[in-house]
């Protein structure tokens, strides 16, 4: 599976320049992509003001990104500000060639920010079968909880889409690796650049990481669009000969 990771800069509550920002950068992509990852709330930054970005699941970004990937027959995923029921989401999207969207909220809450005072966590991961493979999609945050992503579905991916500040960018390396190591998966981290109007700086790193935690794509600093590959078949093999997937805990999450 061909995966394209866009590394970008975002326009502080501008969903109208980010789309046009970023379609410009998909149109770039000059090489056929099965998948294109997009950062954590890439239509407005990591904004605690819902009110000012939030979109319906039949507003013009969905309708945007639906167009988008059946135009370029590939999958896009990518987190927004939804607001459903009186309720404000960071909700992931992962929106298929035809059109079908499934979606993952948030479940873990950056309270640092106060982001759990206005938006509603999440309850349900999300699985997504594409292409042969089973992909779990996360965000930000959600990184440093390894109960809640602990590979008990069998899965061969894992995606973190993230605006991960430049101060504690030591610890997205650190956890990124480590989530791929002890799932023996695939792990995906896409994070954007620039400085936001909170003064904060980012720095990217976005990567890819193979199930030992070598690097397929090492961390980046600038805008940029990083195209990877995932091998299905030499997953497989490497959970046939190493496994240790089969040693793990049982538990329930509540």
């Amino acid at each position: 599976m061909k995966t394209a990771l866009i590394q970008t800069s975002l326009f502080w509550e501008n969903p109208n320049k980010n789309r046009a920002y970023l379609i410009e950068k998909i149109n770039s992509i000059s090489q056929y992509v099965d998948l294109i990852v997009l950062p954590e709330m890439f239509t407005s930054g990591f904004t605690m003001n819902p009110k000012n970005v939030a979109e319906t699941m039949q507003g013009e970004t969905i309708l945007w990104l639906k167009e988008t990937a059946k135009t370029k027959n590939c999958a896009i995923t990518g987190s927004l500000v939804i607001e459903e029921n009186g309720n404000y989401y960071n909700r992931l999207v992962f929106v298929f060639p035809s059109g079908e969207i499934q979606h993952y909220d948030k479940r873990h809450l950056f309270t640092l920010a106060g982001e759990d005072k206005v938006y509603t966590s999440g309850k349900d991961k999300l699985i997504v079968d594409y292409k042969g493979f089973k992909i779990c999609p996360l965000i930000c945050y959600d990184l440093r909880f390894p109960v809640f992503s602990r590979n008990v579905e069998n899965y061969d991916v894992l995606i973190y889409v993230a605006n991960w500040p430049k101060p504690r960018v030591n610890a997205w390396d650190i956890l990124l690796k480590a989530r791929a190591v002890e799932n023996m998966s695939y792990a995906v981290g896409v994070n954007r650049v620039g400085v936001d109007d909170n003064n904060l700086e980012y720095v990217g790193h976005s990567q890819a990481v193979d199930f030992f935690g070598n690097y397929i794509q090492e961390p980046q600093e600038t805008e940029g669009i990083f195209i990877v590959q995932f091998d299905k078949e030499k997953l497989l093999e490497t959970r046939s000969k190493f496994a240790f997937l089969n040693d793990k805990d049982q538990f329930t999450l509540h």
